[in-house]
């Protein structure tokens, strides 16, 4: 495929382009396992209408601390399904949504502006205090938090990108586009959502964050989100927040790791 898109960067740029444009804007649906399922079956389900399409919403358990989960690209609610079993023993309300096409929501496009979006309403609807997130969840929840002020005590990272470039530059890798035709899909984003795309910092948004305590937790060996980016949004953060690296658990194994959800529990627990 690489050679293919090659040869298309120099005779049909504009193809090249508008493949690397769906990429980024329409993520792949993958599989729930099965005990990913039998959580989501026996969670209270409901909707929000954002946009006219109704994104799927779930809660378990009725706790008086309040904490809302957020997916990572390609990901979905039930992938946080060891930490809710875990959770459920505690004194929480959990609650999640599937970004738009993602899980059970409907199909539409994406990006960390719509997972911002979205963010926002399940903040405002049930005035949560804590987050996890997993990955590209974090981009979308740290620049809804840097825009607007929730006050929020406690906010996991189960990794994080950090430039949007470096996004742009991996999917460019990937495919195996030229540098001029990662210039004119930079130019079409900028132009869609007038925003300057090396402006667009997980770094940038956190020290604008109302946040009491942070936590990101990183595989120093996470070949998906590099321990460098993670290390900038940490360093950027400051001092109520802590990197805890680790290793062995890679970038979605992360998510059902006893010992790290362990850590996470603690954390959000005192």
């Amino acid at each position: 495929m690489k050679p293919l898109i090659k040869f298309l960067s120099y005779t049909a740029p504009n193809v090249v382009v508008k493949l690397a444009y769906n990429k980024i804007m329409h993520p792949q649906v993958l599989k729930l396992r099965p005990h990913e399922l039998e959580v989501i079956d026996r969670a209270e389900k409901g909707t929000i209408d954002y946009k006219g399409m109704q994104v799927k919403t779930y809660k378990w358990g009725n706790g008086k601390e309040k904490l809302l989960m957020v997916h990572g690209w390609e990901g979905q609610s039930g992938n946080f399904s060891d930490l809710i079993k875990k959770m459920e023993k505690e004194n929480f309300t959990l609650y999640s949504f599937d970004a738009i096409s993602h899980g059970f929501s409907p199909k539409g496009q994406t990006t960390m502006f719509e997972f911002a979006d979205l963010v926002q309403i399940m903040l405002d609807k049930y005035r949560i205090n804590k987050i996890i997130t997993h990955s590209f969840g974090s981009v979308g929840t740290t620049y809804c938090l840097s825009n607007h002020m929730f006050e929020i005590d406690k906010y996991v990272m189960m990794t994080t990108p950090d430039r949007f470039m470096e996004r742009v530059d991996d999917v460019s890798e990937m495919v195996g586009m030229s540098d001029k035709v990662k210039h004119r899909l930079v130019h079409r984003l900028e132009q869609k959502f007038q925003v300057k795309a090396d402006e667009q910092n997980v770094s940038d948004y956190v020290p604008k964050m109302n946040v009491k305590k942070g936590m990101i937790f990183q595989d120093i060996n996470d070949k998906i989100v590099r321990l460098s980016q993670s290390e900038a949004v940490a360093k950027a953060w400051g001092d109520n927040c802590e990197l805890v690296k680790i290793e062995g658990t890679g970038h979605f194994r992360i998510l059902r790791t006893d010992s790290v959800l362990d850590q996470v529990i603690d954390f959000l627990r005192d």
